[in-house]
This record gives C-alpha cells, structure tokens and sequence, in this order.
C-alpha cells in the first residue's frame, strides 16, 4: 500500500509540473492561436452534396469562432452553402438570437444617470445589411473589391437589418449614448446619415467614420483609438455590436461585446 501510495504522488506531481510547464513554454506560447484552414476546401471524389454541406458548415463556424485564419474568399465549393444559409432563414435566425442575447444584457444593466453609459454599433453589416451587393458578387467568393464596394455605398440603398434596428431601438430608449463607429471613410458621411435614417435609425449622439489621420490603420487599430477616445472623454463603453472581430477585439472593448454572423467577409 505504501509503494501505492508513492506511485500515486509521483502521478500528481508530474502532471502538476507538466501543467506548468506547458503554460510556460515559449514555444507553446508563441504557436499561431488560429487554425490555417485553405480557402479551397479538398473534396474527394466520393464527396456526397450532404458531406460537402457538413464541411463548409465546419468552415463558417470556425470563421464565426476566430479559429479561421485569415482569408480573402469563401472556399468555392460553399458558394452554394453560403448562399442558402444567408436567404434561406438560418442568417436571419442568427442574428435575432445574438440581437436578443444583447438586448436582455442592455436590460440587465444598472445605467449610472450621468448620461455616460456608451453602446458602440458598427455599421455594414452590422445596422445596414448590403446583401444585395453580395448578390451580384458571389456571396464573398469574389476578391473584395473596394471601388465597387464604394460605388455600391454612394447607392445609399442598403437595408436595415432588421434585428439590429430592434435592438437598436431598445438600447435608446433604456438611456444609452449611441456610438456608430464605421470603417466608411468621413467623404462618406452624408450618405451614411441618409442611409441610416431613411431606413429607420434615428437618434444618435455620435457618428465616427475614418479620417484623413486613420489612413493605413488596420480595423482592429482604428476602432480602439476611437474607443480609447470615447473612454477618454469620460464614457463607459458598456456593449458593442458589430459583424467582425476586429469591431470588437483590441483595446478599450466593451463590458460585453456580440458579434453578428457574417461568412461572406473578412476583415482585419
């Protein structure tokens, strides 16, 4: 029993250092936190319509879940997957579950009553929906195309996506400041401003888009300097809505962040 008993402290001890030293290990800490997935998903010739769809789901969920790296378009065989889950109601259902999770948040917050309780929105995607402009440009298995994409803006024609706009309208009403904060950049602005209300977004107390001085920053960079200059001016950034990670992650980031489903675009 003794000997038992040695064996099984000499066990748990080397499962505790062996724990530690895989928290400490510089080449464990500096391995990739994303998983490289290609943009062409391999498919075998015995591949059934049903096992494609399975894979390209795997592939939205790991882009939804930040374990995707990087990428520039959808795989070409989910151009049909992609398509049905944006028109066919799961895109739809999505985004009423997350708007809902953040409206029962909203609610469930104790406002201060010195008017500096921030909610910060992005806006395509996230307030206006330009659906219509993936339409024509293969649900993101185009290279994203800025030129077209700004002409598609200056339309001013996008949509209001419409669980975004409830939640929107929630949030207002509870007391928060409104913050839009978009990567557009500001000659947009007045296109932006009709856009939004023509559709049904009213009342904000701020809208930031990118200047002359943001020019090169990647998203991630631009909306935490913004952030950083809302905080600095005393608010408290309490939720934050947006459609990618780099709307949420960074610096400054809200209490709690909700990221809206969007597997046609990608954006650092």
């Amino acid at each position: 029993m003794a000997i038992f008993r040695i064996l099984l402290l000499l066990c748990i001890l080397s499962l505790a250092f062996g724990e530690k030293h895989l928290d400490t290990d510089p080449h464990l800490l500096s391995r990739p936190m994303m998983i490289e997935l290609p943009e062409n998903l391999e498919l075998r010739s015995d591949d059934s319509i049903e096992e494609i769809r399975l894979r390209c789901m795997r592939w939205r969920v790991g882009v939804e879940a930040k374990d995707v790296s990087p990428w520039t378009t959808i795989p070409a065989e989910c151009v049909d997957y992609v398509k049905e889950y944006m028109l066919g109601g799961s895109y739809e259902i999505d985004l009423e579950m997350v708007s809902n999770e953040a409206a029962e948040f909203a609610k469930s917050v104790e406002l201060k009553g010195d008017g500096m309780d921030a909610w910060v929105f992005d806006v395509d995607e996230t307030l206006l929906s330009n659906l219509a402009y993936y339409s024509q440009h293969g649900y993101g298995s185009e290279i994203f195309d800025h030129v077209q994409f700004d002409s598609w803006v200056l339309e001013g024609m996008a949509q209001a996506i419409k669980p975004s706009l409830k939640l929107y309208e929630e949030v207002s009403k509870l007391g928060f400041k409104m913050f839009l904060l978009t990567g557009r950049a500001e000659n947009k602005r007045s296109i932006t401003i009709n856009n939004l209300t023509k559709v049904g977004f009213e009342n904000w107390d701020r809208l930031i888009l990118r200047g002359a001085g943001d020019d090169g920053k990647t998203a991630v960079a631009f909306k935490s300097d913004k952030r950083k200059q809302i905080v600095e001016e005393g608010f408290r950034i309490i939720g934050n809505l947006g459609d990618q990670w780099s709307d949420l992650i960074g610096s400054y980031v809200s209490i709690r962040s909700f990221k809206l489903s969007n597997p046609m675009y990608f954006i650092s």
